[in-house]
């Protein structure tokens, strides 16, 4: 996927203004406060690994402004500053960025969901709606097939709250950060929590839920964040229009490499071609009716 080449997508991310020259502040110059906050974002978002754990504050900042293809300079730059401050995903962005360290995958493509609980912003149909639609951009380009269940466990488990909420992963109120999930895997893994300090939407107005959720569940298969702009893995927010909204190809590839291509049936009227979602087969040049391949 490139170099994996929140919520994202094929549209214009709305980054903050900045000056032409931007003002640079060295570790030294910062107060106790910037500082404190400075380490705190890059040990969430950045943490330190094997590889990295001698680098300086300096080096670290290089490394979130080479993730965010800022200008690398070390210093937080007002630049810099204004990433820090743009509603995210909580996920790390430090990581393979196509898929998590391991490439963890379901070992099976018929997966269940449950809804736990709902936000007071939105109707209970509009949130379920929101959760469906989430799931199939998934869906939609492999051989992934998503159930509702209302009873026993599920596979990735939804659920909306407030600060500390007993993953280990606390909210941090409105704004920051938006909603997190869990590689695959057994207990929390493939769940996904959405922070309900947030103000969420089904529209261009506060955080649109339908985005955060279709970014949250591409964690929940086993994706990383992706550093490519535009793409729906890469951890800042932005509106895009849910009824217009396609998956990037950055994102569909990095989904197909674990859970390879949907594959269409094509009837014809005296033989039967298979492809792609994005491919025709040429067989007759009749097409009936697709179907999902059983």
């Amino acid at each position: 996927m490139g170099t994996m080449h929140y919520l994202l997508l094929c549209a214009v991310i709305f980054l903050p203004e900045i000056p032409a020259f931007p003002v640079q502040l060295k570790p030294e110059s910062w107060n106790s406060i910037e500082l404190e906050k400075v380490k705190g974002y890059l040990d969430k978002f950045f943490p330190i690994l094997a590889k990295t754990q001698n680098l300086s504050i300096e080096e670290r900042i290089k490394e979130m402004q080479r993730f965010f293809h800022l200008t690398v300079t070390g210093k937080l730059d007002t630049e810099t500053e204004g990433i820090m401050k743009m509603p995210r995903c909580g996920r790390p962005d430090v990581a393979e960025y196509q898929t998590f360290p391991g490439t963890p995958k379901w070992k099976k493509t018929h997966l269940t969901y449950k809804i736990l609980n709902y936000t007071p912003d939105l109707p209970r149909r509009k949130v379920d709606d929101a959760i469906k639609r989430a799931l199939m951009v998934w869906s939609d380009v492999t051989p992934l097939q998503f159930r509702r269940v209302f009873t026993g466990r599920a596979d990735i488990e939804i659920r909306f709250a407030r600060r500390e909420h007993g993953d280990g992963a606390p909210f941090d109120g409105q704004g920051g950060t938006l909603a997190h999930a869990f590689e695959p895997g057994d207990g929390i893994g493939g769940d996904a929590h959405f922070d309900d300090d947030e103000k969420w939407s089904d529209i261009n107005r506060d955080v649109n839920l339908f985005l955060v959720a279709a970014h949250e569940f591409g964690h929940s298969l086993g994706l990383a964040h992706s550093n490519v702009r535009g793409a729906l893995m890469y951890p800042l927010y932005s509106y895009q229009n849910p009824e217009t909204f396609r998956l990037p190809e950055d994102d569909r590839r990095g989904i197909q490499k674990l859970y390879g291509k949907l594959m269409i049936k094509f009837d014809f009227q005296d033989k039967t071609c298979w492809g792609t979602a994005f491919t025709v087969p040429d067989c007759k040049g009749l097409i009936m009716l697709p179907k999902r391949k059983k």
